[in-house]
């Protein structure tokens, strides 16, 4: 499903704050706070809105050390079976597959160095991680966190 101008709109605005009222959202968009709810509940009945959640910056969870881990599967992994694998690991927040020689990139978040290393070596442990390749990240630059393209 392709959202229209209109509809790319709300979703903008609510992928910003979800707790955003209709009618603030109303005002921005040009709509009434009633249809600006038609909308949203015609979005989430089309499956293109799948639901509203909070965004917790990691630090406030203790989680200060971040990481990239470049997964090397063994052969016939499927990506069933390497989300399956990471799903039990906390400390992953996303995981994709991707081209180039390895199968995916995962994105960890752990307290400290030590914790990183504990989560690395227990994913790297996977019986379908063939190898890992890992970089820290020093200071993140940019984070977007809405669907969309920018109005």
């Amino acid at each position: 499903m392709r959202l229209n101008p209109l509809d790319e709109r709300i979703v903008h605005a609510l992928a910003e704050d979800a707790r955003r009222s209709y009618a603030d959202i109303g005002a921005e968009v040009g709509l009434s706070a009633p249809a600006v709810k038609r909308r949203v509940d015609r979005l989430r009945a089309e499956g293109a809105i799948t639901g509203f959640t909070v965004r917790v910056d990691p630090v406030a969870l203790g989680w200060e050390t971040e990481g990239f881990v470049e997964l090397y599967c063994r052969r016939n992994t499927s990506p069933k079976d390497i989300r399956r694998g990471l799903s039990r690991y906390p400390e992953v927040v996303s995981a994709s597959t991707i081209t180039g020689d390895a199968d995916a990139i995962v994105q960890v978040f752990a307290s400290d160095m030590r914790h990183f290393e504990g989560v690395l070596e227990r994913i790297a442990g996977e019986p379908f991680v063939e190898r890992t390749k890992s970089v820290l990240v020093l200071s993140p630059l940019l984070r977007r966190f809405t669907s969309g393209a920018p109005t």
